[in-house]
């Protein structure tokens, strides 16, 4: 219904904004972006307490502003096929980080399983 709506409609191509984000900027932008929005929807209170505004971060991190994202997402939005790349490119890069950490987490429960009594009961002592 919104390819309907959108083609009644005389929308033009925007223009290539001067300071366009590179398609491997853009993509790396929108995995944080993704990463910090799930992180914001657990975490919300304490990143607040730590006084992260995540937009903000990631924008301060790619040394962007939040007009040449709206830009640059707008110059790329308008032609759907090339959207849709960067978009999956994005779907595999967090997949790929998923599978990482899968692995990572994997990989330290099967060295605290190897842990001598001694050293596991050193351990939480120092957690506490």
């Amino acid at each position: 219904m919104t390819l309907m709506l959108v083609s009644c409609y005389d929308v033009q191509k925007p223009e290539k904004p001067d300071d366009l984000i590179s398609e491997d900027k853009m993509v790396d932008v929108l995995v944080e972006t993704v990463i910090m929005s799930s992180a914001k929807g657990i975490n919300k209170r304490e990143l607040e307490n730590k006084g992260i505004l995540p937009d903000s971060f990631i924008y301060k991190k790619h040394k962007i502003d939040s007009l040449q994202f709206v830009n640059s997402n707008n110059y790329y939005a308008y032609d759907i096929e090339n959207f849709n790349q960067i978009y999956t490119r994005v779907k595999d890069s967090l997949e790929a980080l998923r599978l990482h950490y899968k692995e990572v987490q994997k990989k330290e429960e099967k060295s605290k399983k190897k842990l001598p009594v001694k050293n596991k009961k050193l351990k939480a002592n120092l957690k506490k």
